[in-house]
């Protein structure tokens, strides 16, 4: 993608609109925590306490509202907490350039490693920064300073409290990503009746994943609806893809088809019921024909073979689903029971155990090599320079441009440029809506505290509408408290929007001036998921070789290392589409057609696990050559593809020989085996290139490159899309 159509897309992604459900309610509760805080500040203090008291209750209420899976009240009192801290750190070392700079750098620094451990903890630390600029210009002293550090820690704790005495939705995000978790199956249900090889994006169930990891203490109050759906979604997914194949499943045409139509449709139906009763809590309402089709026996079943086994396991897999969204519905506590087994439990660290995973995920990131070690450096680039720049241009309250720096900035391109024009186009609006009020409404300190409070709830209700949207509100909002301070319009709103403009600008020039690109990445995600991939092939074979409870855990562990790995994968891949670089290692289309060629691949391996045995059946022994074949390869494949070699699949051709030679006891089982050849055939027709190849596609990539840069200076599109 060329520059100026990658500005373009930016433009277009900074000022649209999210189409998500708005929460009035969650807002309404941070806006009046603000207010609990602003209004005795300026009854019983001054304007400054009432802007220390605005900051800690504005910031820890908007992060409440980060996608994040332990309770808000927990995030708000951590944003409080590191507010605060900051504040006094700040202001402690604030007296000297040569003590606040070094200060200001490190902190920014270990507020861009934050990210190793979510976009929860690098938003909200990078708030921190930002109260650190604004608070130093505030207090006169070190015991000011450390009230005022106070007051914001409050604000914190006003915000925990309030959740804690009005719960809205208290599980909402949970049940939420289950439900999503469950309409996703539903609609993969619904696609394989028209493609019966429509492949599943596991992202919904991942997402779930992560939603059912909770503390010790969480468990013990969880809704009985979130302990089992997600596992019997996960156990759905092979089940269906199993019936719905034409190789191994219902034949591609006939009577059987239609009947595998009929049960993918009615297992959609109870899907989406049972989704809609967990996301609301309310009974399930199955339509009457799916009723029927699971209460129906198999006396007159047309399906045979594996396309019955799969029928069969389908039904059991519903009507479990159903049952644990009825007793959802129960006053329980207990978590239920299936099968005999207890639900398996994900344990989340509690905050004190989550200090050594951080340091893990930070020691990670520190390599040159790294997206989020190079946002850490861009961070600390930007707020010291910005701050230095700002201090010698004759405008006061240099610390917004920093500030705007500091907050639009992300660890990828798009983002950091998206953002940066939505604030710009946010503040703009904003500011102007608040000046055009305090020009109209006149001096009121008590008038500019409500309405700042009102901006406050607005840029919470749009917090998920759009970045552009919300931070007009808060532009408003900064305004308001200002004008509650005294201080006149005609010289803060003029500052405010030069130095939101070189904040901005020193973000996206830091961006292109120390980069992290994803595009010459792609070839590396590809082959952790390559890698990914085949010790997941491998240890289903593995069960099938020897069903035993062991090789069932680790056939699930690397089930879920190997979706991590595709999303990796499929990350890097939607930020690459969006960088204005050439490709580099693997060109679009190849890219694309090795992602095919590894869904494929999983795909196989999502069919053989529809059929594994249970623990301590008869086993298949033969198949045991095929899995360290299969996983052997796919290492040196990968480590091929790393080292721009043409993988090769020896090992796996000679097991399959052997195989066909001894006469394999499962020929379902063996066309699986056949399909993770072929894709894996696939993929080395996707990346092998002889080097006569590469020179004409490298070539070729030039070319389109240039038609791209002509078709623009002609006002057209270009054909082509490189990278």
């Amino acid at each position: 993608m060329t520059w100026p159509r990658a500005l373009r897309d930016v433009l277009r992604s900074g000022l649209s609109i999210e189409e998500t459900r708005l929460e009035p309610l969650l807002a309404l509760r941070a806006a009046v925590g603000v207010a609990l805080l602003v209004g005795p500040a300026l009854w019983l203090g001054s304007p400054a306490y009432a802007a220390s008291a605005a900051l800690g209750a504005f910031s820890a209420g908007g992060a409440t509202f980060q996608r994040a899976w332990r309770p808000r009240k927990v995030i708000a009192l951590g944003a409080g907490a590191g507010l605060a801290l900051s504040t006094l750190a700040g202001y402690l070392a604030a007296g000297h350039l040569v003590t606040f700079l070094p200060l200001l750098a490190l902190w920014t620094f270990v507020a861009g490693l934050a990210w190793a451990v979510g976009s929860t903890a690098g938003i909200v630390a990078a708030t921190t920064v930002g109260s650190m600029l604004v608070t130093i210009t505030l207090p006169t002293s070190a015991g000011r300073a450390l009230e005022h550090a106070g007051i914001i820690a409050l604000g914190g704790v006003v915000q925990a409290v309030l959740i804690l005495l009005f719960p809205i939705r208290r599980w909402g995000a949970h049940r939420d990503a289950l439900a999503d978790a469950l309409a996703a199956v539903a609609d993969y249900a619904r696609r394989l009746r028209h493609d019966p090889t429509a492949g599943f994006d596991p992202e919904p169930l991942m997402t779930a994943r992560d939603a059912a990891a909770v503390t010790p203490s969480q468990a013990r109050t969880r809704p009985v609806a979130l302990h089992g759906p997600r596992g019997v979604a996960e156990r759905m997914v092979p089940a269906i893809a199993a019936l719905a194949d034409p190789d191994i499943g219902a034949p591609a045409e006939g009577p059987g088809r239609d009947r595998a139509r009929e049960l993918l449709d009615a297992a959609a139906e109870v899907l989406d019921a049972a989704a809609r009763s967990i996301r609301r809590g309310t009974p399930v309402e199955v339509p009457p024909r799916a009723s029927e089709l699971l209460r129906e026996g198999t006396e007159h079943e047309v399906l045979e073979g594996p396309a019955r086994q799969a029928a069969e396991r389908l039904r059991e897999l519903l009507g479990e689903a159903l049952e644990i969204a009825e007793c959802g519905n129960a006053r329980r506590r207990t978590p239920v029971r299936h099968g005999g087994a207890r639900v398996e439990l994900l344990e989340r660290p509690t905050m004190f155990r989550l200090v050594p995973v951080v340091a893990r995920a930070v020691r990670r990131e520190l390599r040159r090599d790294s997206p989020v070690f190079r946002h850490a450096v861009r961070l600390v680039a930007v707020a010291t320079l910005g701050y230095l720049i700002a201090a010698q241009l004759p405008l006061g309250h240099g610390y917004w441009a920093p500030i705007a720096s500091v907050m639009v900035m992300r660890p990828d391109f798009h983002r950091t440029y998206a953002r940066a024009v939505a604030r710009l186009a946010g503040t703009l609006v904003g500011v102007a809506l608040a000046t055009g009020a305090l020009e109209a409404l006149g001096p009121d300190a008590r008038l500019f505290g409500a309405l700042a409070v009102v901006s406050a709830g607005l840029s919470y209700t749009l917090i998920r509408t759009g970045y552009a949207y919300s931070q007009c509100f808060a532009a408003a909002y900064v305004v308001f408290l200002l004008g509650m301070g005294g201080q006149e319009w005609e010289q803060t709103v003029p500052e405010r929007m030069a130095l939101t403009l070189l904040g901005g600008a020193l973000a996206m020039l830091a961006y292109a001036v120390f980069p992290a690109w994803e595009t010459p990445r792609l070839r590396e995600r590809l082959a952790d998921w390559l890698a990914a991939n085949g010790r997941h092939a491998a240890a289903v074979l593995r069960h099938f070789a020897e069903p035993t409870a062991d090789r069932r855990a680790d056939m699930r562990s690397a089930q879920v290392a190997s979706r991590r790995a595709r999303a990796a994968w499929q990350e890097a891949y939607d930020r690459a589409q969006q960088e204005p670089v050439r490709p580099r290692g693997l060109t679009a289309q190849e890219a694309k057609a090795a992602q095919e060629a590894l869904e494929g691949f999983d795909r196989a391996a999502t069919l053989m696990e529809s059929r594994v045995p249970h623990d301590d059946n008869p086993s298949a022994p033969e198949v045991e050559a095929l899995a360290e074949a299969l996983e052997s390869d796919t290492e040196q494949a990968a480590a091929a593809m790393r080292e721009h070699r043409d993988p090769d699949w020896a090992r796996v051709e000679k097991a399959l020989q052997t195989w066909e030679r001894a006469g394999g006891r499962s020929p379902a089982l063996r066309s699986e085996a056949d399909l993770q050849k072929h894709a894996l055939e696939n993929l080395a027709t996707a990346v092998s290139r002889t080097p006569l190849e590469r020179d004409v596609g490298s070539l070729r990539e030039d070319q389109r490159v240039r038609e791209a840069v002509e078709a623009q200076g002609d006002g057209s599109e270009p054909a082509h899309r490189g990278g």
